[in-house]
């Protein structure tokens, strides 16, 4: 097993900064480390991105952990990889099931609030269609976000609609989330019943409420670490019964993902998402020897 970084858009030969503490605890449990060029992955040029990696006579696992990049762009650095005898532990289809929120949404389906979900191709030519498909969550607050992210900081006019008959407001907000995604935009938008979650604090900056919430990882469908979401919060709440999430995970479509869970108002514990465990962040709270360590042992 090794563990593949981005490097220094400015010095291919050092890791970005923002996983140079990661790096520099994998090299320290004395795990392989590559590095690759996201930067001329993204610009299409995938062989000279990975122009650093060498080839294997036998195939080992390798495991990601960097920036977000579309389905299309993981599947050329998986196949490219692969040529070397370098397997990402997730497929292109592993990634693409917890990365993309509609993809997973089986899954978790009995453990999460109401969504339903539209491509950008619909959006861009048939909006104004999106109030009857929307009739399913009457005059409730939703919340929107693209197939991987929310604009969660600019919560008043590109997350949350206070009424999802509004018909005014919900073409203002979902306008606002496609153009401020722009390019960055993944697959479409989804509409979320909003459930209100027992609160922390409001965040410092944007106002957005925070929530008791906790992101958990697993690999092989074993739970790896469990850490307190926001870095801004302080958390002196008892923790959730984790048993109900490790049966749920077991039919997540994936070796290495993380799933975001929340408590809300009335007690009950929810999940909010997954997400593909290569580019999922670790929260601050995160011991990061620990979540290396478990998984130079589990490898």
């Amino acid at each position: 097993m090794r563990f593949l970084f981005c490097s220094d858009p400015l010095n291919q030969k050092w890791v970005d900064s923002d996983y140079e503490i990661e790096y520099r605890k994998a090299i320290e449990l004395g795990i392989k480390v590559e590095l690759f060029s996201l930067e001329d992955l993204l610009e299409g040029n995938c062989s000279k991105a990975i122009k650093r990696i060498p080839s294997l006579d036998n195939q080992e696992t390798v495991i990601y952990r960097g920036w977000m990049m579309k389905p299309d762009n993981y599947e050329q650095l998986y196949r490219a990889l692969e040529v070397r005898n370098l397997i990402l532990i997730n497929t292109p289809e592993e990634y693409v099931h917890c990365h993309y929120f509609p993809n997973s949404y089986e899954v978790i389906q009995a453990a999460t609030p109401l969504s339903i979900w539209k491509d950008i191709h619909f959006l861009n030519n048939k909006l104004d269609n999106i109030h009857e498909e929307l009739r399913i969550f009457g005059n409730r607050p939703i919340l929107i976000k693209d197939y991987v992210k929310s604009r969660k900081h600019e919560w008043e006019d590109a997350c949350f609609i206070p009424d999802a008959s509004d018909r005014n407001h919900v073409r203002y907000v979902v306008n606002n989330l496609i153009e401020r995604q722009g390019t960055e935009l993944n697959g479409g938008v989804v509409f979320r019943e909003y459930v209100e979650l027992e609160h922390l604090i409001k965040h410092p900056v944007s106002g957005m409420p925070l929530s008791n919430e906790y992101r958990l990882f697993f690999l092989n469908h074993e739970l790896l670490t469990i850490a307190e979401y926001w870095d801004e919060a302080s958390y002196q709440l008892e923790r959730p019964n984790l048993e109900p999430f490790i049966n749920l995970a077991k039919g997540i479509k994936s070796h290495f993902f993380s799933m975001d869970i929340a408590k809300t108002v009335s007690g009950e514990w929810i999940v909010i998402e997954t997400g593909d465990g290569q580019v999922t962040g670790l929260p601050s709270h995160t011991n990061i020897g620990e979540f290396y360590g478990f998984m130079k042992g589990h490898m």
